[in-house]
């Protein structure tokens, strides 16, 4: 499913949205050879090669247990599943689930403290928790012998937690959850899903938002927290999943040891749900700060358990969710009318939400779009999908799952994929179930599915331009008197220490080859054979460096153009071809480089291969696709004028470089209106052919397949690629510029939050040996335990998540923090910066304690850091980038372990000053404008809007 609710951004839309010019009405800049296209591989065949088997046992205290063993690395994920959601809670209480989520991480009788730093200690990765309406899930992947350790953290906040969860750990959770919800509903159309569920689910326990309300937060007691903990999170009510390098045998006196003495508690009970059906068709509206209307289309459909859920969701990708979908190509393609469409499927274990979108391009009346809409579906719904389409999505499915499947946890690995069929299904392998149906399933299904759900009325919600209404904020919580609770101790333990972790090997990083084309093209080549998938990518010496000074924008727009048609392929067919192979090809740029990228499953790489050449060395450029990219580009930049994130990336580089410098181009954003309505056709042409070319080009490919054989295939397709004209050149002569400390307020009214970036550039040499600035920088910025972090989040809960890093660029190194903060704690906030930046940059410099977590958790989280092949295809681009030797990571661990606290204070303070930080406010300058006149910097106050412009604002 393509991104719910968000409009895609110039770089998003690039090769997500394709052109229908036929190819025998296109310009083109070079004739593509003839090539005949490879077959791709039958997807029933993709299916057998996704496999998890695994084994099962259950404790005497109802515990369900599933083990699979993955010995590719030494590590284990641990997943902890609970069957607790926001659908399992009563009326006045929206958003507990969740609430606990955050307070099941806050420490618990035996493990005091933030689970973050026991976790960190080990060396764990992928760690977090998340809660939808089904449920609540926890997870880290840790070296294996980490693994009691792990097990005794996840049983104690099981079994031995309320006596840690006091008045105060509720308050500051509560106020984090608080900030987290501001700042989704700060976001362009971030209030619309809440009227979808209410309008349409509302009649069900789906229908609230899993955040919950400001008002039910803030009414939450102790009592009732401790109370929904006692009724849902025993044994009985959880699934326990380990994943890597373990199994069962050893598993299960583990198991016992540390979950087998806690005692069952009470089974969630599975509320009645039935799929609601609106007695009419109902259109709702709603104003927002939106730079273009939103068409929302929904239906509520059965559950994924249900045998109408795998042709509901094909019908879905065939409408709008392929690149070559009927929405693409009828309303962004052919009519010019939207901007971006998609449609998808919302699946939850007891009901779906189906949902049709369309971002209407500015100008064009909403009215004709939605007509049009209903025109395609219902043509769609009679005709039904062919079986090329159906195929197309099966195999585009099929192939995400196997790439997904390379990690053994996290967010969607093994272990949530057993986990979630086990909880939902009853049937760890319901994933693969579900892929056989999807692989399986006849267009005449899809068709009877769609019909006998779609033609049911329908919720339509409207988003147009406008001012949002009044933002529901939380009620002020006066303090309480210690008597009441609030200075309460937490109870202590009884468990004993946290087990000890007995030593973890070193990583050994995947050899790195190299080689060359015949053209001179260097390749850069890693094995992995965990999944039969082959990533690769091709860096060209470019980036946002690289845009033409008088026409910022080019670039962007070039590779927004590149994947709308080449010379023997127009967009839709192209997109068909790719989903046929189930490849993905995009684009992307860095200050210093410029992206092309195709993954394939190996048994389809030919064919993808071939489809990427054709796409780098012979897009068409064809005009009049051009203008309607041209048209989503430029509503892509309307919206990041109206987005926090945006806006702030925009006046950033403004401040920071000067104006001739390369990277001072960087606050173009996506480019400057007025100048990308400017570009040609025949710039585009010579941006790509000054730029994308093999004497810039290296090209860093992960795969199961041999390098022998990679090389040849490249070489078949890019050895015989030629140099035509004279290459572009990028000039960093231009002279840092003085930066005066100051604060410049970007007026975005009605903003519920505040962002705040403090940055400035710094001295560190991006090639040289900065292991020692970015250790001092995980103490001070970077990372969950970060100061600044656990300052304005766990401390003041004025925050979701704060941090700061450098950004190593090939010739500037910038610090940034960034803190998104409830808007009447703005002034407060940068405050608070301000002096955890000057205490840690004077007298309160690293510790030991710190020093001893940020080394063992960098050398122990090795194994896992590098568990995938993108982690790995990553680590080789940023070795090549900083000049490093290509076994960097195998014999890093050892470098930590040589640091010293003198070493990091030194580091740290030659490369920051408390005193050279610039701050640029997001927010509402009604509101914020007042708390910066004491901070003691001058303060500007810029409309959002005059950053649409490229002149150096703010200097």
């Amino acid at each position: 499913m393509k991104s719910f609710l968000m409009l895609c951004s110039a770089a998003s839309c690039a090769l997500a949205i394709g052109a229908a010019m036929p190819a025998a009405a296109q310009q083109a800049p070079a004739a593509a050879p003839a090539k005949a296209e490879a077959k791709p591989v039958p997807v029933a065949e993709l299916v057998k090669k996704v496999d998890i088997p695994y084994e099962s046992f259950t404790l005497k205290n109802g515990l369900r247990v599933l083990v699979h063993t993955d010995r590719k690395a030494p590590i284990v994920a641990v997943s902890t599943w609970y069957d607790v959601g926001s659908k399992h809670e009563p009326a006045g209480k929206t958003g507990f689930a969740h609430l606990f989520e955050h307070l099941m991480f806050n420490g618990s009788e035996n493990a005091p403290g933030d689970f973050f730093e026991p976790l960190k200690q080990v060396g764990a990765t992928d760690f977090n928790g998340t809660t939808s309406f089904d449920r609540t899930n926890y997870f880290e992947t840790v070296p294996r012998p980490a693994l009691d350790r792990a097990l005794f953290l996840e049983s104690d906040r099981m079994g031995y937690l309320l006596g840690a969860i006091t008045q105060d750990v509720l308050d500051e959770q509560r106020g984090v959850v608080q900030n987290e919800k501001r700042q989704g509903d700060n976001q362009p159309y971030g209030l619309v899903y809440y009227k979808v569920l209410e309008e349409l689910l509302g009649t069900t326990p789906y229908g609230h938002n899993v955040i919950g309300s400001m008002a039910d937060l803030d009414a939450a007691s102790l009592d009732d927290v401790k109370n929904w903990f006692r009724s849902h999170y025993g044994p009985n009510n959880a699934i326990l999943v380990l994943a890597g390098d373990i199994d069962a045998k050893e598993a299960k006196p583990l198991v016992e040891k540390y979950f087998g003495a806690i005692p069952a508690g009470p089974k969630s009970v599975l509320p009645k749900v039935t799929v609601p059906t609106l007695p009419a068709a109902k259109t709702v509206t709603i104003k927002d700060s939106v730079a273009a209307t939103l068409i929302l289309r929904s239906w509520a459909v059965p559950g994924l358990n249900d045998k109408d859920a795998v042709p509901l969701s094909v019908f879905a990708s065939v409408l709008g969710g392929l690149a070559s979908s009927r929405l693409d190509n009828e309303l962004v393609r052919k009519d010019k009318t939207a901007v971006q469409v998609s449609s998808g499927i919302q699946s939850m274990a007891q009901l779906g939400i189906f949902t049709v979108q369309a971002v209407v391009k500015p100008g064009v009346d909403p009215a004709v779009v939605s007509k049009r809409l209903d025109e395609i579906l219902a043509d769609l719904l009679k005709s039904g999908p062919t079986a090329d389409e159906v195929t197309r999505v099966a195999t585009t499915k099929v192939s995400g799952r196997i790439s997904g499947l390379e990690s053994v946890g996290g967010f969607g690995g093994k272990a949530v994929a057993l986990a979630s069929g086990e909880l939902y299904s009853n049937d760890p392998l319901f994933f693969k179930k579900e892929l056989e149906a999807t692989a399986k399933v006849t267009p005449a299904e899809v068709k009877a599915a769609a019909n006998k759900w779609l033609n049911r009325p329908a919720l339509t919600v409207m988003v147009v331009p406008g001012q949002r209404e009044a933002y529901q904020e939380a009620t002020a919580v006066a303090a309480k008197p210690a008597a009441e609770g609030a200075k309460a101790e937490p109870v202590k333990g009884t468990r004993g220490a946290l087990p000890a972790v007995s030593p973890i090997g070193d990583l050994v990083f995947p050899k790195v080859e190299r080689t060359k084309l015949s053209n001179g093209i260097e390749l850069i080549y890693a094995n992995r054979t965990a999944v039969p998938v082959t990533q690769v990518e091709m860096s060209f010496d470019a980036g946002v460096a690289a845009d033409p000074s008088e026409k910022l924008g080019t670039q962007r727009l070039t590779l927004n153009m590149m994947d709308e048609g080449t010379t023997s392929l127009d967009s839709t067919a192209l997109a068909e071809a790719r989903e046929r192979l189930g490849a993905g090809i995009s684009s992307g740029s860095s200050a210093d480089r410029t992206y092309l990228s195709v993954d394939a499953p190996s048994p389809n790489l030919a064919g993808a291969l071939d489809l990427f050449a054709d796409v780098v060395e012979h897009p068409a450029f064809a005009p009049a696709e051009l203008e309607r990219v041209r048209g989503q580009s430029l509503t892509g930049i309307a919206q990041e004028l109206t987005t926090p994130q945006s806006l702030a990336s925009r006046m950033t580089p403004r401040v920071l470089y000067p104006a001739a410098s390369p990277y001072a181009k960087l606050g173009a954003g996506s480019g400057d209106p007025a100048v990308v309505k400017t570009i040609t056709r025949d710039d585009l042409v010579a941006w790509h052919k000054a730029w994308i070319r093999p004497d810039k080009a290296k090209i860093f490919v992960v795969s199961d397949r041999p390098l022998a054989e990679i090389k040849a295939a490249l070489e078949a397709r890019f050895g015989g690629w030629k140099v035509d004209g004279p290459a572009g050149t990028k000039a960093f002569a231009a002279a840092s510029q003085a930066v005066t400390p100051k604060i410049i307020l970007i007026d975005r009214p009605n903003s519920p939050q505040s962002l705040i970036v403090a940055a400035q550039l710094t001295p560190v040499d991006p090639f040289a040996d900065t292991l020692a600035v970015a250790t001092a920088n995980q103490a001070l910025g970077s990372g969950f335990l970060s100061r600044i972090n656990m300052d304005l989040r766990e401390a003041k809960h004025w925050s979701y998540g704060a941090g700061g890093g450098f950004n190593f660029m090939e010739h500037a190194v910038p610090y940034t923090i960034s803190a998104p903060v409830q808007a009447d704690k703005t002034g407060d906030s940068i405050k608070a910066i301000q002096q955890q930046v000057k205490d840690f940059l004077t007298t309160k410099g690293v510790t030991p304690e710190e020093l001893t977590r940020e080394v063992n958790g960098s050398t122990r989280e090795l194994p896992g850091r590098f568990e995938t092949s993108d982690a790995v295809l990553n680590a080789m681009q940023q070795n090549d980038i900083r000049r490093r030797p290509d076994d960097y990571f195998s014999t890093i661990a050892q470098k930590y372990r040589a640091l010293t606290i003198p070493q990091l204070d030194a580091a740290a303070r030659a490369a920051l000053d408390p005193n050279k930080f610039v701050y640029v406010v997001v927010g509402d300058a009604s509101k914020v404008r007042p708390q910066l006149d004491s901070i003691g910097l001058p303060v500007e106050v810029v409309p959002a809007a005059s950053l649409a412009s490229t002149k150096p604002a703010g200097n």
